[in-house]
């Protein structure tokens, strides 16, 4: 009986110092400040706990308690290293509670259940109680699930840590990178003891941990830091590497009489224009000379900036010119305006040819004076038609010893037609130049008359025409105008280069005139918005229906009018409009006028020429017609196609280069083509473009955007004009 009771009174010993532990270890949960100062009390109590666990015959307790006294006993220098492994544990359980507490918490705890992360945080927290084992055995498990639910939440952290130490200045991110310091040191704590007395700094810093409390109450803040994370990838985009642009550089000057916007009259105009801005982008140094006509926009006229004059010799008696250089500078081009009264005062650039014989010799000389007055020494000299076929003349006979006498010459036919022909001796004078260029072989024509033209094409390095097609054609007595035997002669140096057109302002997705814009992907449902508009606009029946024929031309016999005018009133079908834009020969404008008054709300003639109108007319029309007796180039078939319509021409020139005859057997092809000029063959090409418009519309509508995925901007033609200066210059 005594042995009893003297057990009971020490297994009431061993409760009332577990009890003694538990309330010890609540005060040190409540007050961290006071479980710092109550440490070595614990220890004892803990001492006491071990020499009555070793007397308790109790099983589970005994073998829990020697483990851990093991453990405590071999690490006893480590003794101090548990003290503050203590001390870090209210600090803890003051987030755990806090996160308890919160709502916003348990929207961490959900994101962070997701993350892998989490799994190193479990492994730190069972790690931390065999520190604390040796300080008590007593059932702490509670606390070690709070303290999971913590560390949990702190994976979430771990994403966004690299973005929260970069920003040290947020007092709430601070918290944050403390704490999450902290897991990172308790996790190293397990292999490594001495990591504790960082732990043991972060303790004292008892602020820090208030700030870790309000990190956790303003949970939303973690949110955004993970969207931060997410974006992160982006910041690690490669840049694009730099366009490498084409070697060698050269410089190329271009002389012509003509060039949008400042004046402009055909085709002419937009090559001046396109050609050498797309070169620019190409690597080439470029420079545009052009007369300064009256007609020219103020608002160009007002930015020019005056670069000097000079007197220039011009006539075989020596009479001179003044020759004034303005300088206006434009999307990577230099354009030079030849300045003189005398010759460029007139409205037009353009007026007849007695006239115009004398402006354009003067023109040609002023523009070689002027670049070697500017000191400017291209490698290239390109020029332009008769009115500027005079250049390569006076560069290889009176500028041959000056610093510009180097440069290589190109000479391009725009068309052949127009060659500035007049009396031999009318032309000597006026250009002043020697006698011996006056011959069979080179001005001379028909004894008595000189050919500017043809001068050019006698002393170019190269001569250029707008299409393969033309290139060849005008070697032709068909289509040679008398010049047919002089170009076989110097075919060698001939070649045929397609124009483009430029996607700048001939874009129906940018283009601002339209009523809609579109592109290649809604061309079949925003062009109907145009067509309706065009009608609206023209006085046309209004009908989705109707099959809309365009033709935007100078009204000239080179056009071919003279075949539409034969068949127009067979086009008049009930199912059929006719819009036609234009100014040209009195003929065909009062004919045209007739078939407007004759067929109302069916054909609409527009005898003028509007910029405006001709961008409608392309996005609304369904077709565009183009059946020139000859043609060089031809650009209006080209805008066409990339506005979604389907040109219907005649195989000749560039027309043929461009327009593939549509096969109805194969599905292919990118419009309809007739050969010989004759007009039951154009009526022909009509009715079976109508055809496939009326009874198969998706193949149609396949063609539609073949055409307007092809390619026919000025980058492939600029390329290859670069390539023949530099083969030029080599």
């Amino acid at each position: 009986m005594p042995a009893k009771s003297t057990r009971k009174k020490k297994t009431r010993t061993v409760r009332k110092a577990v009890k003694s532990v538990k309330n010890d270890t609540k005060v040190a949960t409540a007050s961290p400040v006071k479980a710092a100062d109550d440490t070595k009390t614990t220890l004892k109590t803990a001492t006491e706990v071990k020499t009555a666990e070793k007397k308790t015959e109790t099983k589970i307790e005994a073998k829990s308690a020697e483990k851990k006294s093991e453990a405590k006993v071999e690490a006893k220098p480590a003794e101090k290293k548990a003290e503050t492994k203590v001390e870090v544990k209210p600090a803890e359980k003051k987030a755990e509670t806090k996160v308890e507490a919160k709502p916003a918490a348990k929207k961490a705890e959900t994101k962070v259940e997701a993350k892998p992360a989490a799994k190193k945080a479990e492994t730190k927290v069972e790690a931390k109680p065999a520190a604390k084992k040796a300080e008590t055995k007593v059932e702490a498990k509670p606390a070690e699930k709070k303290t999971e639910t913590k560390v949990e939440a702190k994976p979430a952290a771990k994403k966004s840590e690299a973005k929260v130490e970069a920003k040290p200045a947020a007092k709430k991110a601070e918290a944050k990178v403390e704490v999450k310091q902290a897991a990172k040191k308790a996790e190293t704590k397990v292999e490594e003891k001495p990591a504790a007395k960082k732990s043991e700094a972060k303790v004292e810093a008892k602020p820090a941990a208030k700030k870790a409390e309000a990190k956790v109450e303003v949970k939303p803040a973690a949110k955004k830091s993970e969207t931060k994370v997410e974006t992160k990838p982006v910041e690690e985009k490669k840049e694009e590497p730099v366009r490498e642009l084409p070697q060698p550089r050269r410089s190329v000057a271009f002389i012509g009489s003509e060039c949008y916007p400042f004046v402009k009259t055909g085709g002419l105009g937009d090559v001046m224009y396109a050609l050498p801005k797309e070169l620019a982008k190409q690597n080439c140094d470029v420079k545009v000379i052009l007369p300064r006509y009256a007609c020219i926009p103020e608002k160009y006229q007002n930015k020019m900036v005056y670069r000097g004059s000079f007197d220039m010799n011009l006539c075989s008696d020596g009479r001179s010119f003044y020759v004034g250089i303005m300088e206006y500078v434009w999307d990577g081009v230099v354009y030079d305006f030849i300045d003189n009264q005398e010759f460029f005062t007139n409205g037009n650039p353009y007026t007849n040819l007695i006239d115009d014989i004398p402006k354009f010799c003067y023109f040609s000389k002023a523009a070689l004076a002027a670049l070697n007055y500017m000191d400017w020494e291209p490698d290239i000299i390109h020029c332009h038609d008769w009115q500027a076929a005079l250049v390569p003349v006076y560069l290889d006979t009176m500028f041959k010893d000056t610093p510009i006498g180097r440069a290589k010459t190109v000479l391009t036919i725009h068309n052949l037609r127009f060659q500035g022909v007049y009396d031999k001796k009318m032309i000597s004078y006026w250009t002043g130049l020697p006698d011996y260029v006056f011959n069979k072989d080179a001005l001379t024509v028909k004894w008595l008359d000189a050919n500017m033209l043809k001068g050019g094409l006698t002393y170019a390095d190269a001569i250029t025409t707008v299409s393969g097609t033309y290139a060849w054609e005008i070697q032709t007595p068909e289509y040679g105008e008398d010049l047919d035997a002089h170009l076989r002669y110097h075919s060698g140096k001939l070649r045929g280069i397609v124009n483009g057109i430029d996607y700048d302002i001939w874009n129906p997705a940018t283009d601002p005139r339209l009523a809609n814009n579109y592109d290649l992907g809604n061309v079949l449902t925003e062009k109907r918005k145009n067509k309706k508009a065009l009608q609206e606009e023209l006085g046309l029946e209004v009908d989705d229906g109707k099959f809309v024929i365009g033709l935007v031309s100078r009204l000239t016999n080179q056009k071919g009018l003279d075949l539409v005018n034969e068949i127009l009133p067979q086009l008049i079908d009930g199912n059929t409009q006719i819009v036609i834009l234009g100014t040209g020969d009195a003929q065909y404008e009062d004919s045209f006028r007739y078939y407007e008054n004759a067929y109302k709300g069916q054909v609409c003639s527009n005898i003028m020429y509007d910029e405006t109108r001709a961008h409608h007319i392309y996005a609304g029309a369904d077709a565009l017609l183009v059946p020139s007796r000859f043609e060089p180039c031809g650009l209006t078939q080209l805008i066409a196609m990339h506005y979604g319509d389907i040109p219907i021409v005649r195989e000749t020139g560039g027309l043929k280069d461009t327009v593939e005859p549509y096969n109805e057997f194969t599905n292919w092809g990118n419009g309809f083509t007739f050969d010989r000029y004759e007009s039951g063959l154009l009526l022909d090409a009509i009715n079976r473009a109508k055809t496939l418009y009326f009874t198969n519309r998706w193949c149609w509508d396949e063609m539609v955007q073949r055409n307007m995925d092809k390619d026919v901007s000025w980058e492939s033609s600029a390329r290859q004009y670069r390539d023949l200066y530099v083969d030029l210059t080599r």
